[in-house]
């Protein structure tokens, strides 16, 4: 069995579906602090350090500890989760028309060490949004995108915000799937 250190309902049901025995420990660490030390480091590094620094600071007593973030970039600019209601209408108003970049990493630390880790990528193209759709899509989804980096949930109606998708599904649903379970199989947490 491994721990989860992540919060992610997304997380918590792709590992379920895919058979892995997990006990929740989410990591408690200052994610916009660790971002604000990377500065301008691109999205890909960011997904991976947050990955890495919840794999870190949860104890696993010699069990494997996985974490997993992901970095939303549009235009050249990194966002996080929204604050309030009227902070996700401004995001979606930005994404709208414009190109996604969703960088999705993992991290597998045992014993305080970090044994594996990987970072994936998908685009997303988001589609012209009309200020009517965001307000109807809010009063729908709102709270729970809140808890979503990209302001969406692709297995809800979130996937009305984009025309096309480019990448793996589990990487835009939050984490680099299929590379986990490989590492998690050398590490004989799962059947070869």
């Amino acid at each position: 069995m491994i721990i989860l250190a992540s919060k992610s309902a997304s997380r918590r049901t792709m590992l379920g579906a895919a058979g892995v025995e997990f006990e929740l420990r989410p990591a408690a660490i200052d994610e916009r602090a660790l971002e604000a030390e990377l500065g301008d480091a691109d999205p890909a590094t960011v997904a991976m350090a947050l990955a890495e620094a919840k794999a870190l600071s949860v104890e696993g007593r010699g069990r494997p500890v996985l974490g997993s973030d992901s970095v939303v970039s549009v235009g050249g600019r990194r966002f996080n989760k929204p604050a309030s209601r009227t902070q996700a209408a401004e995001h979606l108003q930005f994404f709208s028309g414009k190109r996604m970049e969703l960088h999705s990493a993992a991290a597998i630390a045992v014993g305080g060490h970090l044994r594996w880790s990987d970072v994936a990528r998908a685009t997303l193209q988001v589609r012209e949004l009309s200020d009517d759709f965001i307000e109807r899509y809010l009063v729908a989804e709102w709270p729970e995108v809140g808890q979503c980096v990209g302001v969406f949930r692709i297995e809800s109606l979130g996937v009305q915000l984009f025309e096309s998708i480019e990448g793996d599904m589990f990487t835009v649903l939050g984490m680099p799937l299929l590379p986990v379970l490989g590492a998690l199989r050398e590490l004989e947490e799962l059947p070869a």
